[in-house]
């Protein structure tokens, strides 16, 4: 039992250390992929054919192609599934049409690859996950043709014991002939004369000329959307909710001119990877902001209408489920719009690819954007999350009554960043709901919008208490807005050496029918004083002594 137990282990162990033996002599990782022959169809490379390193392959292979140099091109491309007699005419054809692809299709620069001959990153230690290790494998870029991506790749290959080179892999050139159907040159660029193909910096003659005509077009497609989109608006979806067909040209204008620029690019024109790689972006961007956009707006659209027809016009008389209600559709607003604001960030990142192309780069500076990120929107996440917090735990809700920093308020809006406020004097503070949330405030409708109400009257010593309670409870039982008449109270509250404080009390209905209430008791009382009491008054008492009197009398009678 021991001795099977044994071959077992062994058995094993053999397998799990085996492949590591059988990578390299020495137990690194292969540098090389190892050939027989290597494009034996062509000959010996010339002398302008560099491959030693990615960058060097890259780089000649752009500059022969751009020559017109293709049968040079192809000792950059790896053969191996052409038979020799085929690899001389296919190969400088398969240059040709790759050079097209690459140009058409994307943006390559030659100084994005490596330099070193074995590609090793050379990187911080922990900046990088193959820092320090060699590749025999690189990709240069992923094109889409037919609804499926196809790789470009290079890799590093010896003959025997030549010097290894970096060509282009046989599976990528088994893609060429759909890439360059997909990539190729257009309808256009075939009726283009010779002489304006020559290159004038980074684009082609043709290009400096068609650029700007092709803006051009885009520009007058988008003021023709827009204006029919207004026409419509105005004689045909007028009945419509304005909150969205008013709102809706310019978006509109963009995912048109983004569709038509895609158009001209797949059918009729195509430029420079350089110009179509940012045209693209451009466009996908410009086309998801529209259509985000015109979202938002038809999600504005619904929630107004169904606000209109479930609550209406809101205020703290209403009531609070219907103010409870408002509230929640605005913080569901806010949300969908998070949503979708955070979708289309999502579709366009994934469309420009930009993760795989700058995905390392990310990594090596995330510490660096994270702070970056973190103090320039310190102050809008701050806000974003206390709006999220106001939406929660509903401290406020819409048409609330507040009292904020002495003001009466009802609460109008609440978004992202701010809290709309409308004061009594129909004036609108806008108050950054992060500071709204950290300062204290009086919500006169959160339970019940009952609220006593303190009427008080400084008057003279001599006042009749008794006398004026009965006013006071007399009137307050006129009142439309005053509860709860057991609950009136009228009481002596201060005293002072020649005045004393009356405070009466009354239960209203509402805050502001009960501001109106306090004010017609308060003016119903000052009117008895006046009319039956006016001793009540306040009024300065002079003690005089005899020799005021005396001088008073002899003033009096000189």
């Amino acid at each position: 039992m021991q001795r099977c137990l044994s071959w077992i282990l062994l058995v094993v162990a053999l397998f799990a250390v085996g492949p590591s033996l059988a990578q390299s002599p020495d137990g690194e990782a292969p540098r090389w992929f190892d050939l027989e022959s290597l494009n034996a169809g062509l000959g010996e490379p010339p002398e302008e054919v560099r491959r030693q390193t990615p960058r060097e392959a890259l780089r000649s292979f752009l500059t022969l192609t751009r020559r017109g140099d293709f049968d040079s091109a192809a000792h950059l491309l790896n053969l191996a599934d052409l038979s020799p007699g085929e690899q001389a005419a296919r190969g400088a054809e398969l240059a040709r049409q790759l050079a097209s692809v690459l140009q058409r299709g994307d943006w390559l620069e030659p100084a994005d690859l490596p330099s070193r001959r074995d590609a090793m990153i050379v990187a911080p230690s922990g900046q990088h996950p193959m820092a320090g290790m060699p590749r025999r494998n690189l990709l240069l870029t992923s094109l889409e043709a037919a609804g499926a991506p196809h790789d470009i790749r290079l890799a590093r290959y010896r003959v025997g014991e030549r010097p290894p080179v970096w060509l282009i892999t046989p599976d990528s050139l088994a893609y060429v002939p759909a890439l360059y159907a997909e990539y190729g040159p257009s309808w256009l660029e075939d009726h283009i004369p010779s002489r304006l193909q020559a290159p004038l910096g980074e684009l082609r003659l043709w290009e400096w000329i068609a650029l700007p005509i092709f803006l051009l077009i885009i520009g007058l497609v988008g003021w023709g959307v827009h204006r029919l989109v207004d026409w419509l608006v105005r004689r045909i979806f007028r009945r419509i909710s304005g909150a969205f067909t008013g709102r809706v040209q310019t978006p509109i204008a963009f995912i048109a001119m983004a569709l038509v620029a895609r158009m001209l690019l797949d059918y009729v024109v195509s430029f420079s990877g350089a110009v179509t790689t940012s045209l693209r972006v451009l466009l996908i961007i410009i086309a998801a902001w529209g259509v985000g956009l015109v979202a938002v707006r038809l999600l504005d659209a619904f929630l107004m209408k169904m606000t209109q027809s479930l609550v209406g016009e809101i205020d703290d008389t209403r009531h609070r489920d219907e103010r409870k209600l408002l509230t929640s559709l605005y913080a569901l607003r806010r949300s969908i719009i998070l949503v979708t604001v955070v979708a289309v960030i999502a579709y366009v990142l994934s469309q420009i690819n930009l993760f795989g192309t700058l995905g390392m780069t990310l990594v090596a500076s995330a510490s660096v954007l994270t702070v970056l990120v973190g103090i320039a929107g310190q102050a809008v996440l701050g806000n974003i999350l206390s709006s999220v917090q106001v939406s929660l735990a509903k401290p406020i809700r819409m048409g609330d009554l507040i009292v904020f920093e002495g003001q009466w308020c009802y609460v109008e809006g609440i978004y992202y960043t701010f809290v709309r406020l409308r004061s009594w004097d129909e004036r609108r503070l806008i108050v950054p709901i992060r500071y709204f949330v950290s300062q204290p405030f009086d919500n006169l409708s959160t339970k019940n919008p009952r609220l006593y109400r303190k009427i008080a009257l400084t008057l003279h010593l001599s006042a009749d208490i008794a006398v004026l309670r009965e006013r006071f409870v007399e009137l307050a039982r006129r009142e439309e807005y005053v509860v709860d008449p057991d609950r009136l109270e009228c009481h002596v509250t201060a005293q002072r050496e020649a005045t004393l404080e009356a405070s009466c009390y009354l239960m209203t209905r509402e805050p502001v029918g009960g501001w109106i209430a306090e004010n017609n008791v308060r003016e119903g009382l000052m009117a008895f004083i006046r009319d039956e009491h006016p001793e009540w008054w306040p009024r300065e008492v002079v003690v005089l002594g005899r020799q005021d009197i005396a001088r008073g009398d002899g003033g009096a009678a000189s």
